[in-house]
């Protein structure tokens, strides 16, 4: 398919595209109506079996350049930008596949050989390293006997062998300051929590939800609307394949100081981890969590869908037919759970505490 065919072609037919990176995994979607089923799989084979010639030196560089800039709009340039990066390298050590942001390093992007780029497409875009979700108005036997036509002669690539990865743990609290073009300060707590679909993974997303889930929540209460002393604050639990992180930030209004912030927010912790979430605060995040479950079902294609939900649920947990167990691992989460995880995770275990100040004002950040 000659480059730029492929969007041509699709959106000729009333269909889009597009795709994402995480951590672990690449995910690429085609949405089209029904009757043109037969041409995005014909486009995505094209693109798995048949792309190499296609790679050349010149499309790597100007793709190079594309996301070089896509890194300068998301990093470099935006305020507070550069503070994931530098939470993950104080979290995971320099030979943990978490040490890096997904898109890399300005260094690694420049760095990258076409043969480098080729070699990354023929060991890991075969068809024994890829899963392919369909939904929508179709008629599986007849989608399968499509599926078949165009991918069943690919040849598959060569065993995709994985790393195991450092056990990761911190020693002490790690405290770090970056001056940044910001108005007004902003700190970050990151603990090591537990990768996606473990033990207390669902209790964490919870947890999360009591701390800083929207403005009934308990820090979003104390530090904007009681103390006025922040303008905002986020909680989440992020589980990947191999680990996951338990990450809070909040951002302080002007003429206040990190340290400021970070004492309510150590006070708040410590309050769930002594007494625990009232059983109203459970059910409001519980409520909060079918809410989504039931909003991607919504949608058959695009992020989150029918079809990316299926493909998500099959990678992570080795069947895409995960749905009511995904769910209910939400339904079961106790209030003692939730304290329990707010204690072992938060309260008794060690973090990075990042402060990004306005340039020139250091004396903002968190004391420690």
């Amino acid at each position: 398919m000659p480059t730029g065919d492929f969007d041509r072609l699709l959106e000729a037919a009333g269909g889009d595209n597009n795709g994402s990176t995480t951590e672990d995994r690449t995910n690429y979607y085609e949405d089209a109506p029904s009757n043109a089923l037969a041409l995005p799989l014909w486009l995505d084979s094209d693109r798995m079996g048949f792309l190499l010639p296609e790679i050349t030196a010149e499309k790597v560089d100007l793709q190079r350049g594309v996301v070089q800039n896509e890194r300068r709009q998301s990093y470099e340039n935006r305020p507070y930008g550069l503070a994931e990066e530098n939470i993950l390298q104080r979290l995971y050590p320099p030979d943990h596949p978490y040490h890096w942001p997904v898109i890399g390093s300005m260094a690694d992007l420049s760095a990258a050989t076409l043969e480098d780029v080729r070699g990354f497409f023929r060991t890991y875009y075969t068809p024994n390293n890829a899963t392919l979700a369909i939904a929508g108005d179709i008629t599986p036997r007849a989608t399968r006997q499509l599926v078949e036509r165009y991918f069943g002669d690919i040849p598959r690539g060569p065993t995709v062998t994985r790393p195991t990865p450092p056990a990761v743990q911190l020693g002490a609290d790690v405290y770090a300051t970056i001056e940044d073009r910001v108005q007004v300060p902003r700190v970050y707590d990151a603990w090591h929590s537990v990768k996606a679909f473990a033990d207390g993974d669902a209790t964490l997303d919870v947890l999360a939800n009591v701390l800083a889930g929207g403005r009934s929540s308990r820090l979003y209460k104390r530090l904007v609307y009681e103390l006025q002393i922040a303008t905002d604050v986020v909680a989440f639990q992020d589980g990947g394949r191999i680990d996951g992180k338990f990450e809070l930030w909040a951002t302080a209004r002007p003429g206040h100081d990190l340290t400021e912030l970070a004492r309510v927010i150590d006070e708040e912790v410590r309050k769930v981890a002594q007494a625990g979430p009232t059983p109203r605060e459970v059910e409001r995040a519980q409520n909060s969590f079918e809410a989504q479950f039931l909003s991607r079902m919504e949608r058959v294609g695009g992020f989150g869908g029918k079809a990316d939900q299926l493909n998500f649920y099959n990678y992570f947990v080795g069947t895409p037919d995960y749905f009511e167990k995904d769910l209910d691992r939400y339904r079961k989460v106790t209030a003692a759970d939730v304290q329990q995880a707010a204690r072992g995770y938060l309260v008794d275990a060690h973090r990075v505490v990042l402060s990004v100040v306005p340039q020139g004002k250091p004396e903002l950040a968190v004391k420690q």
